[in-house]
């Protein structure tokens, strides 16, 4: 996902930056709300991270700036200040999601993550590579034109690597939207459904990045 986090203070966006890349995010710093405002008129994101305490202003014109301009963007406030006084500012200045400071970088990821599946980040209507070739809306899979057949959950698989549209997709990730969750059992599955989408379509369809995930081709 395409990801702008805005904060001013430099170990924090470290820390925010660094952990979400691991992810195979890509991430996209600004630091005032000036700033947060140029990116977004220029570019599309999936999700914002928005601190409050910025150098122009509060945070919350970021939200408030982005809405009156139809910007939908999913927000995730983060925030040392979780009254519901606070909570409730922020969700009538157009905030989805709040996560108070301290956090734990795991719970950064899942909101970040469940942020991105209620924006419903779609996969490409079709793709293809060589003998290959994937039509996501009729379902149908093709190798050298002839048709082969894919469970709902192979499906399910290539509609979370299309959607990163080259980029690699951690394990996580793919576990978490599939599966619900991580555990040994979803972790084992995986590993077998991966084996025959590759059977299926070819080995060089879907490449693996050791130590971070996989990748359609």
């Amino acid at each position: 996902m395409e990801i702008l986090v805005v904060d001013d203070n430099a170990e924090l966006l470290q820390l925010v930056a660094t952990s979400l890349e691991r992810e195979g995010h890509r991430v996209t710093a600004a630091k005032t709300i000036a700033a947060a405002m140029a990116r977004l008129s220029a570019e599309t994101f999936d999700v914002i991270v928005l601190d409050l305490g910025l150098p122009d202003g509060s945070g919350l014109e970021v939200c408030r700036k982005a809405r009156e301009e139809g910007v939908a963007t999913p927000v995730l406030i983060l925030t040392a200040r979780a009254a519901v006084e606070q909570r409730v500012e922020g969700l009538d200045a157009g905030a989805d999601d709040f996560l108070a400071k301290p956090f734990a970088v795991a719970e950064l990821r899942a909101r970040v993550r469940a942020l991105g599946r209620r924006k419903g980040v779609p996969a490409p209507r079709t793709w293809s590579k060589g003998a290959v070739a994937l039509d996501f809306p009729k379902r149908r899979a093709t190798v050298q034109g002839l048709e082969v057949p894919l469970t709902a959950k192979e499906w399910r698989i290539l509609d979370v690597l299309a959607s990163a549209r080259g980029q690699v997709v951690p394990r996580q990730r793919i576990l978490d939207e599939v599966w619900g969750e991580g555990d040994a059992s979803a972790a084992a599955s995986l590993d077998v459904l991966m084996t025959r989408i590759r059977k299926k379509l070819g080995s060089e369809t879907v490449r693996t990045v050791r130590g971070e995930g996989y990748a359609l081709a």
